[in-house]
């Protein structure tokens, strides 16, 4: 296993756009950055022990069943339709933090289980990064740790650029537009998600 090679990969599977850091910028402008480490920890906590679980035996039961990734998906994709009308909904105060909440450490940590990109990522780091060493458990567990340690500053980042432009937007007129700019990104973030749907759905509706 290459570790540059793996840290390269969280840096780019993090600090990429997806559902997770739309979500923190989204937050880190309209709540702040206190409110928003909730977020920021669920997510760092709840990837890296998504690659646990998928490596230590989900992968087998969705592999025996893997009807059980087709329900994860659009219950996914229905949070994060949900989570996009949030945001677009916020309220539009100029200073952030000042009342609402994101949402925390809990809801996030539990959405990897049901977001696209995690999986994704989740799947290409143990079929790419495993199968060096003469344990698989702790290969997983180093990639695990590894997501934790260099995907946390990657999400932070995101939610940190959110507060600055939260503090630029002087204007509640100008905060509504940013807050629906956010949501339709998020919503674009599913359209991979919404052509495995679609894809899964054809030999239902042949």
């Amino acid at each position: 296993m290459s570790f540059l090679s793996l840290i390269a990969f969280i840096l780019a599977g993090a600090g990429t756009p997806g559902p997770n850091n739309a979500i923190a910028l989204a937050s880190g402008a309209n709540y702040g950055l206190r409110r928003t480490v909730p977020c920021i920890a669920g997510v760092n906590v709840g990837f890296p022990l998504m690659i646990i679980l998928v490596g230590m035996g989900l992968g087998g039961v969705l592999a025996q069943w893997p009807f059980v990734l087709d329900i994860l998906r659009p219950i996914g994709v229905v949070y994060l339709l949900w989570l996009a009308w949030n945001i677009a909904a916020a309220p539009t105060h100029v200073q952030p933090g000042t009342q609402g909440r994101p949402p925390g450490f809990v809801k996030m940590a539990l959405f990897q289980l049901v977001n696209p990109k995690a999986w994704t990522l989740v799947i290409a780091a143990l079929s790419t990064y495993t199968g060096f060493w003469g344990s698989f458990f702790a290969e997983v567990v180093v990639i695990a740790l590894f997501a934790m340690v260099f995907g946390a500053p990657c999400t932070t980042a995101w939610a940190v650029m959110g507060v600055g432009a939260g503090r630029i937007i002087s204007r509640p007129a100008h905060m509504r537009v940013f807050n629906v700019v956010m949501a339709l990104l998020l919503v674009a973030s599913l359209i991979p998600a919404f052509v495995e749907i679609w894809e899964s759905a054809q030999p239902l509706l042949a």
